[in-house]
């Protein structure tokens, strides 16, 4: 009678234990682009992101020199055989531009209207780090008010390496979730900022283990970029981050899975 009650407390024990892990997401890195048909920060990736039901596809994104919020990594584009700076370049000349794909540079207002028929997957948008802190400024109020009017935000975090960036989002939307990638400042500091958690590269997370836990005590996620290879998608997993962001969403989904 105590092996079977001891057996049965295992049992549920496990049970208990397996949400925490399967109850970690993934979430695309600028989409699902290494698969046919699609490019990196594309539209495309971002309707493949929600076809394979990830937690988040993340997209980054600057403003155009005449105040046109656009789609894009890079802080230049090559145009022509010729490097242009994106937040010095007009929309016009950025238009230009085409993706691996064939997709043209796409606007941050085409690719929200794209994201709006997505069903699955959640929208992470990365603030670029520019120049002057005004341009920034205006970036991230014009994004979070098109956000705003299509009735979205509960869809929608953000993410940056400028903890100005962290700091817009708080004032332009409080409740927005906002994550800060920089990976030089603890938990507790983040916690002054009002950030919703850490969003650090997995060389600072490997190093810092310890910041998970104090991160999960003071009530935030922790996302963990960007995880490709299976050796460290395990270590990721087993650190017990909530969001582990990746190349390969694929891969990252079949290991929790046997996890």
């Amino acid at each position: 009678m105590m092996v079977k009650k001891t057996v049965t407390m295992l049992l549920l024990a496990a049970v208990l234990y397996l949400p925490t892990l399967h109850s970690q997401k993934i979430i695309a890195h600028r989409g699902f682009w290494k698969t046919e048909g699609s490019a990196q920060n594309s539209v495309a990736a971002l309707m493949k992101a929600d076809s394979i039901r990830a937690y988040g596809s993340e997209v980054d994104i600057w403003i155009s020199s005449d105040g046109i919020p656009v789609v894009n990594h890079d802080a230049t584009v090559t145009l022509n055989g010729k490097q242009l700076r994106v937040e010095d370049t007009p929309f016009e000349t950025l238009r230009k531009v085409k993706l691996s794909n064939g997709e043209q540079l796409p606007t941050v207002e085409e690719y929200l209207n794209a994201f709006e028929k997505c069903t699955h997957t959640r929208l992470i948008i990365e603030f670029k780090s520019h120049k002057v802190k005004e341009r920034e400024t205006e970036l991230a109020r014009k994004v979070i008010d098109m956000v705003h009017q299509r009735g979205i935000r509960e869809k929608v975090e953000y993410i940056a390496f400028g903890i100005h960036f962290v700091q817009l989002v708080r004032q332009f939307d409080p409740q927005a979730p906002v994550y800060y990638l920089n990976g030089d400042m603890s938990p507790a500091v983040l916690s002054s900022f009002g950030a919703a958690g850490l969003d650090y590269q997995y060389n600072v997370l490997f190093k810092r283990p310890e910041w998970v836990q104090a991160a999960h005590e003071l009530g935030q996620k922790v996302n963990i970029w960007t995880v490709n290879k299976p050796e460290d998608i395990q270590k990721a997993i087993e650190l017990e981050v909530d969001f582990i962001t990746t190349d390969e969403p694929l891969l990252v989904k079949e290991l929790l899975k046997k996890h």
